[in-house]
């Protein structure tokens, strides 16, 4: 039962973007738009899924992470 209870709450990782994506590769810019960011210190909450970690990974440079 306890693996039940696990599995229904959902990790989430919030990140806010600290950096712009001018002058950066496009890659890059459709990588923060993908993650729903835009404009500077604007965050989303996420579910922290292995493709948004991948996502994380390749900005990270531009975004402060919190983990939740």
């Amino acid at each position: 039962m306890a693996k039940k209870a696990a599995a229904a709450v959902k990790q989430t990782v919030t990140i806010t973007q600290i950096g712009s994506a001018i002058g950066r590769p496009k890659d890059q810019g459709a990588t923060l738009i993908g993650l729903g960011l835009n404009k500077l210190h604007k965050s989303r909450t996420l579910e922290d899924t292995p493709s948004v970690r991948g996502m994380i990974a390749k900005v990270r440079h531009l975004l402060h992470l919190d983990e939740a």
